[in-house]
C-alpha cells in the first residue's frame, strides 16, 4: 500500500505534537521505504542535553539500524521543518532518495531557504518536496514558541 504525502506528514505532525508536550522545539520526522514506515522521531535537545538529537537525526539512526547499513536507498524523509545544515548533510550522506518538509525555515533551512545544499555539487541530491501540509507545520510551531515567550514574560524559565 502506498502511503501519500499526507498521511506520513500527519504521523510527522504526531512526533512534534509529542515533543511540544515535552517541551522540546515540535518537530517530528518519519522515514518511508517501499510504503512502509522504518523509523519515527522527534527533537529530543532539550530532554538530551545534545546539540545533534534533531528528529531527522534520530530518524536516520533509526533507519540505518532497520535497514543494517548507512546508506538509505528508497527511502523518502517526511519532517514538520525544513531541515538545518546539519540535518541536511545527515541526509545527502544518508542518501535519502526524496526529502517532503511541511514548514520553511527562514532562519536556518538548508533545502530553500536560507542555503540550499543541492545547490552544492555534492555528490547526492534528493528530490525535494516542500509545503506538505505547511499550515498545521506552521502552527504547532509558532504555537509552541509563542508559548514560551509568554511563559518568559510571566517569569517563568
Amino acid at each position: 500500500m502506498e502511503l501519500s504525502d499526507e498521511i506520513c506528514m500527519k504521523e510527522a505532525l504526531t512526533l512534534a505534537g509529542e515533543a511540544a508536550a515535552r517541551d522540546e522545539v515540535p518537530v517530528g520526522a518519519v522515514i518511508v521505504r517501499r510504503g512502509e514506515i522504518i523509523a519515527r522521531a522527534s527533537n529530543t535537545r532539550e530532554g538530551s542535553k545534545c546539540a545533534t538529537h534533531h528528529a531527522e537525526i534520530l530518524a536516520i539512526e533509526e533507519a540505518c539500524r532497520t535497514l543494517g547499513g548507512w546508506r538509505l536507498p528508497e527511502c523518502t524523509l517526511y519532517v514538520t521543518l525544513e531541515p538545518c545544515p546539519m540535518c541536511a548533510g545527515a541526509i545527502v550522506n544518508a542518501r535519502i532518495d526524496r526529502v517532503v518538509f511541511g514548514a520553511a525555515d527562514p532562519k536556518g533551512g538548508a533545502f530553500g531557504s536560507v542555503l540550499n545544499l543541492n545547490d552544492l555539487p555534492l555528490n547526492h541530491k534528493p528530490a525535494l518536496t516542500h509545503g506538505v501540509c505547511e499550515e498545521e507545520c506552521r502552527d504547532i510551531l509558532a504555537s509552541y514558541f509563542r508559548r514560551k515567550r509568554e511563559k518568559k514574560r510571566r517569569g517563568h524559565t
